[in-house]
């Protein structure tokens, strides 16, 4: 479960919070979207939810642990159960798709072997089992987010953070990467939390969703209840391009 409670983040020289007493809550299991355009608070608000950024007031909770009050060797150790899979892939070049898997296992200070056949079992399970010894460079966009996926999921964490992880990708990999992660959602039981400026993005994989604008929480519930009778002004906006599309 993940819970914002009254999250408050201020940067110096701005007028207004980043994040202005953001409360919510997802629950175990489920697949939840966080839509915003840009400049609403996404950014901050996964940057306090990953421990790069201090909230101000309130607190962030991750399966039970208040993320937002740990500190060094405690935080690091907390940050195993968030998987996070980025945009840009983020894959190390001179590294394998088994050795980038690989790669949060031994930061972590698992066994070699141990982390070899943990890093096989994911690349087989999102797909990959035959690009094992392939390099970054030789992989497609799909491919390469795939990997990003294993690995975000090798230290077993209880929530995979999806930021914007489709948004280099073609609509024909973007539907099959939504698709994966749908499937890792059902089989593994992990929380999924999708942070996007896409809506059509939200619609097609989330079952719960949440509006953020200009720093606030304007938009929770059910997500076809959500698209269905949008309240705030945003929302709207975003609906009707999404219609028009």
């Amino acid at each position: 479960m993940i819970i914002f409670d009254n999250v408050t983040k201020k940067y110096r020289g701005m007028s207004a919070p980043a994040l202005d007493r953001v409360s919510f809550t997802v629950d175990a299991g489920a697949i939840c979207g966080v839509v915003g355009l840009s400049g609403a608070g996404k950014s901050t608000l996964i940057r306090c939810m990953t421990g790069l950024e201090r909230v101000d007031a309130g607190s962030i909770s991750i399966g039970g642990v208040n993320v937002s009050g740990l500190r060094g060797a405690q935080l690091r150790t907390a940050q195993r159960n968030l998987g996070v899979v980025f945009q840009h892939f983020n894959l190390l070049s001179q590294r394998t798709a088994l050795q980038n898997v690989m790669f949060p296992l031994e930061i972590a200070g698992v066994a070699h072997g141990e982390a070899c056949d943990r890093a096989r079992e994911l690349l087989d399970i999102v797909g990959l089992s035959d690009k094992v010894n392939s390099y970054p460079s030789k992989m497609s966009g799909g491919q390469q987010q795939r990997v990003g996926i294993a690995r975000a999921l090798a230290t077993n964490p209880k929530v995979l953070l999806c930021d914007e992880f489709t948004s280099a990708l073609d609509p024909i990999n973007s539907k099959s990467i939504l698709e994966l992660i749908k499937s890792l959602n059902a089989d593994l039981g992990v929380t999924v939390l999708i942070v996007t400026h896409q809506l059509s993005i939200a619609q097609q994989s989330c079952d719960r969703l949440i509006v953020i604008d200009e720093g606030q929480i304007v938009e929770n519930g059910p997500a076809q209840t959500v698209l269905a009778s949008p309240k705030s002004r945003i929302l709207r906006a975003m609906v009707t391009t999404l219609t028009w599309s």
